[in-house]
């Protein structure tokens, strides 16, 4: 049983334990820092959308976690399995016992892909896709390409999911893709959402409505993707009257795109960290756990009402680095986290319309002089070149940028 210990001990290395680990090498070069994390592939994750609508390549999306983890940090290639924050330890799946001074908690949530009946068996066959794993991504693409005509379904489970424009955003390139063949009426398009509303921020939300329309695609509320049977291919769904009454309908399809049910890791949930939905309990603006202060969590993993995107990821960093540091040093922590997150919605092959919201639904556009809800072609070059660029040369690398910067450049993009 190993005896090791480290200053900060990071347990993901993902968009957030990656940015951590470089952040806080960054503002501190001496520190013992180890960063457990089992995958030696790391996904750019945004881009799986565009993957999916056949834009952009998988192997895009892709780069070896080795050459992302800052020199100096211990890798630790494992999974961890539980806490023992009393005893400031953590254990890992091989029984090794890790000692930490400060934790972070980064590991993403998981796919509950077992949640749908039927899912597991028929996923990448039968035309029954999804953008959200990197092993049927590019599965979306074969079924947009060969469909011709049909019942196109897409679906997207309860909140809270990573990304929660993704569900109705490859529904919007598939049905550019049908116009751009000229088959786009030989296709009935429909969108079942668990939730109650397009978009979980009303401000977006009518116009997606509108996006959506211009498709002709046709919008199911209150309706859960329970069970799937690739082989006669029906989804079967259960709908949610106003009176809170349960019934199921079975909708035949010809294509469907699932978004899986999502939850935290199953080492979360049962771990004393966790709050009673299993994800982990922080202070949603310090970042910082409530009872145990040397423990701090970001990323999808965390208990805050922010979307889970990269974007949040991004402002979350510096939170969490700037307080770890402080506690070093004696000092009070800072709530600096205001929510932030973004989602680039792509409402077609070439436009995407830019949502950035804070906590409480409240809009906050990098570019006020710009309409957010208006979709654009700059947010187009965002989305493929821009935001890609950003994510593996400026976050993961743990550099912090401001927005005015951005500003200039996108004004300049405008102007030329």
């Amino acid at each position: 049983m190993s005896n090791q210990h480290y200053t900060l001990l990071i347990i993901g290395g993902g968009a957030a334990g990656i940015s951590i680990a470089n952040n806080m090498r960054r503002q501190n070069s001496t520190l013992q820092m180890a960063l457990v994390e089992p995958s030696e592939k790391h996904y750019y994750q945004p881009g799986f959308t565009i993957v999916g609508g056949g834009a952009y390549t998988l192997a895009k999306t892709l780069k070896p976690e080795a050459g992302l983890i800052p020199a100096g940090v211990t890798w630790i290639k494992d999974y961890a399995d539980s806490f023992q924050p009393e005893n400031n330890t953590v254990t890992l799946r091989n029984g090794d016992v890790i000692g930490y001074d400060y934790l972070v908690v980064c590991p993403g949530l998981q796919l509950d892909w077992h949640k749908v009946s039927g899912l597991q068996e028929t996923l990448g066959k039968n035309n029954v896709c999804s953008n959200y794993s990197a092993d049927s991504v590019e599965y979306t693409w074969e079924c947009i390409q060969n469909i011709s005509s049909g019942n196109a379904l897409f679906t997207q489970p309860p909140m809270p999911i990573k990304c929660a424009g993704a569900p109705q955003k490859i529904m919007y390139l598939a049905a550019d893709r049908f116009r751009k063949k000229g088959i786009l009426d030989k296709f009935s398009i429909e969108f079942y959402n668990a939730g109650p509303a397009m978009f979980g921020v009303p401000f977006f939300a009518k116009a997606l409505v509108k996006v959506a329309e211009s498709y002709g695609a046709k919008i199911n509320y209150n309706h859960n993707l329970i069970a799937i049977d690739g082989a006669n291919k029906t989804a079967t769904f259960e709908v949610t009257g106003s009176d809170g009454s349960k019934e199921q309908v079975t909708k035949a399809f010809d294509m469907i795109h699932v978004t899986p049910p999502q939850s935290a890791p199953d080492f979360i949930k049962q771990s004393p960290l966790a709050n009673a939905a299993g994800w982990v309990e922080v202070n949603e603006k310090s970042l910082q756990h409530p009872k145990y202060g040397n423990i701090f969590a970001l990323g999808d993993v965390a208990a805050t009402t922010n979307a889970k995107t990269a974007a949040a990821v991004r402002k979350q960093v510096p939170v969490v680095v700037d307080n770890i540091l402080a506690l070093m040093r004696n000092q009070a922590v800072k709530e600096g986290y205001d929510g932030y997150g973004s989602c680039p919605l792509t409402t077609s092959i070439g436009k995407v319309m830019l949502a950035e919201f804070s906590y409480g639904g409240k809009v906050t556009p990098s570019f006020p002089w710009l309409d957010p809800r208006v979709e654009r072609s700059l947010w187009w070059w965002g989305k493929t070149t821009g935001f890609p660029w950003l994510y593996w040369h400026i976050m993961l690398k743990g550099l912090r940028i401001d927005i005015p910067h951005l500003e200039c450049y996108a004004k300049r993009f405008m102007k030329d």
